[in-house]
């Protein structure tokens, strides 16, 4: 099954090795969905797991008096849900607050793989000074006749062919 991986760099670095990238697999996360709390204390959210431990008393609290089980049910299972679905996206909100940059999003079967697939462009980057520069010069011109912008064969905007 293919998941989605964030490669993340430090601040200030524009070619960052191995040991310095940082890789997320964006995702629902079992572990955090079995243990809210705990996860983010283990991936240093301290504010995130302050409310999550909060928020699973009273719902544990509220499931204790008659009438209102649902209810805390429906909370201690909201928090499960959305520390499953949204703690990697809480991962990656905390480095970016912190400066480190979303460098690529790779999908691929395993994070094995999506490394591979990352650090192999990096390297060949690295290895070519003389990449090849984009050509400005040819872009379109405001003042060109209409109908001659590319358009993947389909129609353009000015509806011509």
């Amino acid at each position: 099954m293919t998941s989605s991986y964030i490669f993340l760099t430090p601040p200030g670095s524009t070619s960052a090795t191995a040991d310095e990238t940082r890789t997320i697999r964006d995702g629902f996360t079992l572990l955090g969905f079995l243990f809210p709390w705990a996860w983010l204390l283990a991936h240093r959210l301290w504010l995130h797991a302050a409310a999550a431990f909060l928020l699973q008393g009273i719902g544990g609290a509220l499931m204790d008096e008659p009438g209102l089980g649902p209810a805390g049910a429906a909370i201690l299972l909201g928090v499960n849900m959305l520390v499953g679905l949204e703690g990697q996206n809480f991962r990656v909100r905390k480095l970016a607050a912190k400066g480190w940059n979303e460098d690529a999003l790779i999908a691929a079967d395993t994070i094995g793989i999506a490394e591979q697939i990352y650090f192999s462009d990096r390297a060949v980057i690295a290895d070519s000074d003389d990449a090849a520069a984009p050509d400005w010069q040819n872009r379109a011109r405001p003042n060109s006749p209409r109908g001659h912008g590319t358009s993947l064969g389909l129609f353009g905007f000015d509806g011509g062919r």
